[in-house]
């Protein structure tokens, strides 16, 4: 087998399996241990380096890490009867980023600062929300002129008008948003953009370069039978939060029907909890574990009350005279045909008669672009979606980028900043002519944790405690006011305990073939069973020939040859603890626990000498 080639950065990138799934690849271990240390304000300026948003994504991130996090693996096989057996769950990566935002001091000495001077150069970015505002917060500092242009009076998009408060607080919307708009952002509030030719062709200011972050701000609807008759009782789910958000809707009907199964769904129904809805039911065409909504979404309106009916198909909207009075529903149930497809198939039973006084459709978002003509250069495919490169966000305008929703759909905050740093930078070698598809290379580097013969710079006590639950407001008083923010947050105590079940897994085994004596000692003691010398041979023969057989093959095998007995080493990466006993143990050093950190490239590292040594620094280690 393909002996492995710890010099690439990715490999041990991929290991960290919580960075690695995270859009923005946020250096999730490092900021849990300065946590788990009280450096809160260290833990946020991580975060805000890479995902700017610590205390806004701290309470609404979809939390693509946490399904990655290596811990809840590695419970996974824990021994019957223990509590991480019965529930194996990932470290609550999310709710310790609110934790560095909760309880940090004044950072604002330690954001950039505005540029010296201006470069001349003069970008319109169309919508306020987390992708343009990330443009502007990597561009600004680098003598950028970012104008902001939104519909709202103020800045934040879906941020702002999607969230309700109960689960964001306007403050933190203000603190965050207003850290880049401090660094020299121009924003136009109230402003709407109706012609891309407009700006293109100058309205008397010309842009070097144009982002739309303008989101999908388009709620799908349903023609039904019925529709248009009491229409005055039927809102899109999106459109009716954001009216919510700035005070023009302040109640709803006792009996709410929310149709859809994603997480604007969960939003409209414990909204409308908190507006006087007093039989609120949640009604979705699939089965609930093909819902959408993330799981915590689903658990949280669950326990405020509000049943999730799955299987029923909405077929008409019932009124009488123009008032809506009800909705009716076909069942179905999920077949499978041969080639495993789903399909949704009627059960036969009579039709279900659902009376109610409002209903909130929320089936889906879809982007709409009626400002941009489609003579103005921006090519769309047959879907409506602008035609980008998908590495550099450009469109088929030159001059025109994309990002957020607006350039691949409807997805969340957190790919929406990943889109925003990959944008600026190809704006930045735009607007310096040079080639956008030559991308800089990321910051990382790897260093040795050893201070001493059994003694480690970091906590490789493997810490047996299940996954901590965030307090929440007591729902009686929760359900008052929509407002009142329902998750209380860690404090520090329960950060530390919570922070202590992550696994370190940037903390790499590196392994030195040439200091091997073929003890065996590192694979007596591995509690995972991890560690095999054995002959090479192809990578599925080999996955089945080690100590503990490897069966998810989308980890990587770390394979080391040069053995004095023409064995190979094969580590498998995806149930390690990364707990240094194999270092320990060895008596030649040939194992060392080495701290691997990765910092993606953004706009300001293609304007700064880089060092050209960290490829050689990581051969050398291994060597």
């Amino acid at each position: 087998m393909k002996q492995t080639d710890i010099s690439d950065p990715a490999y041990f990138h991929k290991v960290v399996d919580c960075q690695w799934a995270c859009p923005a690849h946020t250096p999730v271990p490092e900021y849990i241990r300065l946590i788990a240390a009280g450096r809160f304000d260290d833990a946020y300026m991580i975060n805000w380096k890479s995902n700017v948003f610590p205390g806004i994504l701290g309470r609404t991130c979809d939390r693509p890490c946490e399904p990655a996090c290596r811990r809840g693996r590695v419970e996974a096989g824990a021994p019957d009867g223990t509590a991480a057996a019965k529930a194996p769950e990932p470290v609550a990566i999310c709710r310790l980023k609110r934790v560095a935002a909760d309880h940090k001091a004044d950072i604002r000495h330690r954001l950039p600062k505005r540029a010296a001077r201006k470069n001349g150069k003069r970008i319109a970015l169309i919508g306020a929300g987390p992708a343009s505002l990330t443009v502007a917060r990597d561009l600004v500092p680098l003598g950028y002129e970012c104008v902001i242009y939104d519909g709202d009076t103020q800045a934040g998009g879906m941020i702002r008008s999607q969230i309700p408060k109960f689960r964001l607080p306007e403050s933190v919307i203000d603190e965050e948003v207003g850290y880049i708009l401090d660094l020299g952002a121009e924003f136009h509030g109230g402003t709407r953009i109706d012609s891309l030719k407009g700006l293109l062709q100058g309205n008397g200011s010309t842009y070097d370069a144009i982002f739309v972050g303008s989101g999908a701000p388009r709620g799908r609807d349903l023609d039904l039978p019925g529709r248009k008759e009491a229409a005055k009782n039927i809102h899109i789910g999106i459109d009716w939060l954001a009216s919510v958000s700035f005070g023009h809707i302040d109640k709803i009907g006792k009996r709410v029907i929310v149709l859809g199964g994603g997480n604007t769904a969960m939003d409209c129904c414990r909204s409308s909890r908190r507006l006087g809805g007093e039989d609120v039911k949640v009604i979705v065409r699939s089965g609930f574990d093909e819902m959408k909504a993330s799981p915590w979404e689903k658990e949280d309106a669950m326990h405020e009350g509000i049943p999730i009916i799955n299987y029923h198909v909405p077929k008409a909207f019932i009124h009488e005279y123009g008032k809506l009075t009800g909705m009716l529903f076909e069942k179905v149930a999920a077949k499978h045909d041969e080639h495993g497809q789903r399909q949704l198939v009627p059960t036969g039973e009579p039709d279900v008669h659902f009376p109610c006084d409002d209903v909130l459709i929320a089936v889906g978002q879809q982007n709409a672009f009626p400002w941009i003509e489609r003579d103005a250069g921006v090519e769309f495919d047959r879907h409506g979606m602008p035609i980008l490169d998908k590495s550099t966000f450009q469109s088929t305008h030159p001059r025109v980028f994309f990002g957020g929703d607006s350039a691949f759909g409807p997805k969340n905050i957190i790919w929406a900043v990943a889109h925003g740093h990959e944008a600026a930078i190809s704006i930045d070698a735009f607007c310096r002519d040079e080639d956008l598809t030559k991308r800089p290379p990321p910051l990382f580097n790897l260093l040795s944790q050893k201070m001493g013969i059994h003694e480690w710079s970091y906590d490789n006590d493997v810490t047996n405690d299940a996954r901590f639950r965030v307090p929440l407001k007591d729902k009686v008083i929760a359900l008052k006011n929509i407002k009142m923010e329902v998750e209380l947050g860690f404090d520090a105590a329960q950060a530390y305990a919570e922070a202590q079940r992550c696994l370190n897994c940037d903390v790499q085994t590196v392994f030195a073939p040439k200091l091997c004596i073929e003890c065996d000692a590192c694979v007596d003691i591995c509690p995972m069973d991890c560690i095999t010398f054995t002959a090479d041979g192809e990578e599925q023969d080999l996955r089945g020939r080690l100590n503990a057989p490897s069966r998810n093959p989308t980890q990587d095998l770390y394979v080391a040859g040069g053995l004095k007995t023409g064995r190979i080493m094969a580590k498998d990466e995806d149930v390690c603890l990364h707990c240094g006993l194999c270092a320990e143990r060895c008596p030649t050093g040939a194992w060392d626990m080495q701290k691997f950190f990765f910092e993606p490239a953004q706009a300001r590292d293609c304007h700064r000498h880089r060092p050209a040594a960290p490829r050689a620094a990581l051969r050398d280690a291994a060597e």
